[in-house]
């Protein structure tokens, strides 16, 4: 479909063409003189001739038929041949409909040129440039012309520079051009809000808040420049100062008029940003007061209760947000059967966590699912359900298969697990997540052959990925035997994942098994700062042990076990040094 109708367009541009041609024929009872009568002074467009009436249908026609790419080039074609700038304008618009961009903007040129003074030509060629069609040397005299023939105040259209020229990579020069297109409106607070996101944009935080300071002395109350000074200082890393400034700002509006719910929410954000989070929780409660719809705001709020240790109150905010439909309802599920989880609540849980349906979550949760009946005593319910799963979603039927072997491993069955997959590899001999769980369970049941064999291939088809390397290494040094070979396999995984924590307590521990107990005491630390996981704090108390700085190891250990109650390798090591 064309963007109008083929008749109507046939019609009324025909018409026009024949009127400005002249090429209607005299009648033949008028006199001879008024057939003589010179004609108007004016440009006339290129006749109608034949051939160009013959073209133009068969634009109008191939158009109608769907044909676009025909119907654009006629048009284009159309348009060069006869100069006339409703011919060019058509050509712009199909082109556009038919996304011949190139085309749109060469016949936008010309139908520009022959009306410079069209707001409507100015405005397309413009917005086909600002698309990244030309260069910004070429848009900004159009972006002039539009806000110098603006009908109404230009305001509008210099609140919306930044976002048109958003597109042009060099930002340096966007906010140039955008300083001398707002030259002469400076005594609007919209163009120093322009200059101010430009200046921002180029790297400039400085400028842009001296510029949005401009801005609100034009005028005071005007909530986009406090909210966007105070996006600003918090990126710079002065949140109090954000917050001080809209504290400051909400106190000067008189209380008939108080600050919109834009204001509030930023100031509350602020808030729980600088963890102020009695005084954010109780900005949030005035909140959902005033917006109860707003579901951004309603999900914040239960987050916050959660923060608190008020599981109840979340729960119950979370499950108002999903008779609302706001936000994600998926999203909301999973937090309230994380909650449920928590509370071990664990039918509920799994009813929550089966209701998620769709999204990157809906996996997860419903292998959640089947994790939590396995716990609870339904191993056999758990399997068929996720053996269902497999079935019914074939595209995702390893993640699910990956699943039953978490499982199975879990409650002690690794044998099962390790043929369940060994099965699977043997379909898919190049399934890597497959052959490195494989790999993993081999090592757990002793088949240490094995487990080498899966991880020298899985670094054989995937020689950039870091984890082989570290899980062979790992479980050389862990044995402590072919150390040397261990750092060179841990080496390799660090030089491709260096900031790892679980590579960086790989090291520590080869290190440690290596006698060189400084060294490993500081990658283990290194590790331990990225990811404070209780393994690696057993790492350190051992090596700490081993360094004479028993009283350094206990404090370690007992710390993360307050925070791990339940962690088995912990607890083991603390029994070995401390029985």
């Amino acid at each position: 479909m064309l963007p109008r109708p083929l008749l109507i367009t046939v019609s009324r541009l025909v018409l026009g063409l024949c009127l400005g041609a002249g090429v209607f024929a005299a009648r033949a009872d008028e006199p001879a003189a008024a057939q003589s009568a010179p004609a108007p002074a004016v440009e006339q467009p290129s006749a109608l001739t034949p051939q160009v009436l013959y073209q133009f249908l068969l634009a109008e026609i191939a158009g109608a038929r769907g044909n676009l790419e025909l119907a654009s080039q006629g048009y284009l074609d159309l348009a060069r041949k006869t100069q006339d700038a409703r011919i060019a304008h058509r050509a712009a618009e199909i082109a556009l409909y038919a996304r011949r961009v190139p085309d749109a903007l060469e016949a936008a040129r010309l139908w520009n040129k022959l009306e410079p003074e069209n707001l409507q030509a100015v405005q397309m060629l413009a917005g086909l440039l600002a698309g990244g069609m030309g260069q910004l040397d070429e848009l900004e005299p159009q972006l002039a012309r539009i806000l110098a023939k603006s009908p109404e105040s230009p305001a509008g259209l210099l609140m919306a520079l930044n976002s048109t020229l958003q597109r042009y990579p060099d930002k340096a020069e966007v906010r140039s051009s955008v300083d001398r297109l707002t030259e002469p409106y400076l005594k609007l607070p919209e163009a120093h809000f322009a200059r101010a996101h430009a200046a921002f944009n180029a790297g400039d935080a400085d400028a842009a808040l001296a510029s949005l300071d401009a801005a609100l002395a034009r005028k005071p109350d005007w909530e986009p420049a406090a909210l966007l000074k105070a996006q600003l200082l918090q990126q710079q890393g002065r949140t109090k100062d954000a917050i001080a400034f809209l504290a400051a700002f909400r106190a000067k509006q008189p209380q008939a008029a108080a600050p919109s719910v834009d204001i509030q929410h930023a100031y509350a954000r602020l808030l729980a940003a600088d963890r102020q989070y009695d005084a954010a929780r109780a900005e949030f409660d005035k909140l959902v007061t005033l917006s109860p719809d707003n579901g951004e705001i309603g999900y914040t709020r239960a987050l916050l209760l959660l923060q608190a240790g008020d599981a109840t109150a979340a729960e119950a905010e979370f499950k108002r947000l999903l008779v609302l439909g706001k936000p994600d309802p998926d999203t909301v599920r999973m937090q309230i059967a994380q909650i449920q989880e928590e509370q071990k609540r664990v039918p509920e849980a799994i009813l929550s966590y089966r209701a998620v349906t769709g999204g990157a979550q809906r996996n997860a949760a419903w292998i959640r699912a089947a994790l939590l009946q396995a716990r609870a005593g339904d191993l056999a319910g758990a399997l068929s359900e996720l053996a269902r799963l497999r079935a019914a979603e074939p595209k995702e039927a390893n993640t699910f298969l990956l699943a039953e072997a978490q499982i199975l491993r879990e409650l002690d069955r690794a044998g099962e697990a390790y043929a369940l997959l060994d099965a699977a590899i043997r379909k898919q001999p190049d399934q890597t997540d497959l052959i490195y769980d494989r790999a993993l369970l081999a090592e757990r049941l002793g088949k240490y052959d094995d487990m080498e064999r899966d991880l020298r291939r899985l670094i054989k088809l995937k020689p950039d990925e870091a984890q082989s390397y570290n899980a062979l290494g790992y479980s050389f040094a862990d044995r402590n035997i072919r150390l040397a070979e261990a750092n060179t396999l841990i080496s390799k995984a660090l030089e491709l994942a260096p900031d790892d924590a679980f590579i960086l307590d790989s090291m520590g521990w080869v290190l440690y098994r290596s006698g060189k107990l400084e060294a490993a005491y500081d990658h283990l630390k290194r590790a331990y700062a990225v990811r404070p996981d209780p393994e690696i704090a057993a790492h350190i108390g051992e090596v700490l042990w081993m360094m004479g700085r028993q009283d350094e190891a206990r404090k370690t250990w007992q710390d993360a076990l307050a925070t791990h109650p339940q962690n088995e390798e912990l607890a083991k090591v603390i029994k070995r040094f401390t029985p």
